[in-house]
């Protein structure tokens, strides 16, 4: 899986767990399908270049984040979506299970942290936590403990109302996933139990919070190239840009009604990647947002696919000369690109 974390803009009008805080500043929040549509048909290894160009003015190229994520409670979920083995519509390996005890995630995080992660985050699979006060204050523990260990802290718990996400904010939490996974067209022919507008509605929760939003999507669940452009587009108009946009790539699961689907096809992947809403320069810059660091997800605790161990990790960044970020290193970079005006960066850019 492969997540690429975006931060805050230069100037916020709330204050995000992560970023320090300071006066609004107008973002673009304007873009026509069409504009994303031709940066999205530009030739790739052009794209490549342009937006890898302008991620070197202004960050360290030899560093990632690396993240942890690991599911706390799996299976038996009451949602429909096509994609995951989790939902107990569908017939698949993955079983139920309970909520997982506090003393066995901290010992996650301590062993995640001494691999060189930074940013633990911790999944449920369930529609909300409705009807889950215990579970939910676990949870806040959690986040508390986790915390307590100067590392960034995400969740993803499905919806959430207002004052659940102003609790996960006063436990400490940091980020907060809630994918929007396609285009806004497309979406009933992939979820049916959950509204786009619901889903936005949870991201509109958290970011009054003031905690960070991480949104997304995934490719391969039968869209078209007009619905990638449809999800950039959503995101893209946003009242506030997520600060990180994860692009993945299904993993087509037995029983699932999606575990047919053809693999997605790298140069698809690559390209998403490339024109996500915050990494094109003409898309990008005039927000006056910069992009942090591609992150490389290290899930390696009971998830529902195979993933790849520490060492392999290790070795490849080794390979690659790459190098982990230090938790909350990303408010530095912040610091650094308030120094150059984003009007600047498109004409150096174009």
């Amino acid at each position: 899986m492969l997540r690429l974390f975006v931060p805050a803009p230069t100037r916020l009008a709330r204050t995000l767990a992560t970023h320090a805080s300071s006066p609004a500043q107008s973002s673009r929040l304007s873009w026509s399908k069409q504009q994303i549509q031709d940066l999205y048909d530009s030739p790739l290894m052009d794209l490549v270049f342009r937006a890898a160009s302008v991620h070197r003015q202004h960050h360290d190229p030899s560093k990632i984040q690396l993240c942890t994520l690991m599911n706390i409670k799996t299976g038996g979920c009451t949602e429909d979506c096509s994609y995951c083995s989790q939902s107990s519509r569908y017939s698949t390996p993955t079983k139920a299970s309970r909520l997982v005890d506090i003393e066995p995630v901290l010992e996650a995080a301590r062993k995640a942290k001494e691999n060189g992660s930074t940013r633990f985050c911790m999944g449920a699979a369930w529609r909300d936590l409705a009807g889950r006060k215990r579970g939910f204050e676990k949870i806040l523990e959690m986040v508390r403990e986790v915390r307590a260990m100067d590392m960034e802290v995400c969740t993803t718990l499905g919806m959430l109302s207002p004052d659940q996400a102003r609790q996960l904010k006063e436990a400490g939490l940091t980020a907060y996933n809630h994918n929007l996974d396609t285009s806004r067209e497309f979406y009933p022919q992939v979820i049916t139990t959950r509204s786009y507008d619901e889903r936005l509605d949870t991201i509109s929760a958290v970011r009054d919070a003031g905690i960070s939003v991480c949104s997304g999507g995934i490719l391969g669940l039968g869209e078209s190239d007009a619905d990638r452009v449809g999800l950039i587009w959503e995101v893209s108009n946003m009242p506030e840009h997520p600060e990180s946009f994860p692009v993945n790539a299904l993993v087509p699961i037995e029983g699932t009604p999606l575990e047919n689907n053809e693999p997605v096809k790298y140069h698809v992947l690559l390209r998403d990647n490339r024109n996500g809403p915050h990494r094109p320069p003409e898309h990008h810059y005039p927000t006056g947002r910069w992009p942090k660091h591609p992150g490389r997800i290290r899930a390696g605790y009971m998830l529902t696919t195979p993933c790849s161990p520490w060492d392999e990790d290790k070795a490849m960044m080794s390979r690659w000369g790459l190098t982990g970020m230090n938790s909350f290193e990303q408010q530095e970079q912040l610091e650094a690109s308030k120094a150059t005006r984003p009007e600047e960066n498109v004409a150096q850019a174009a």
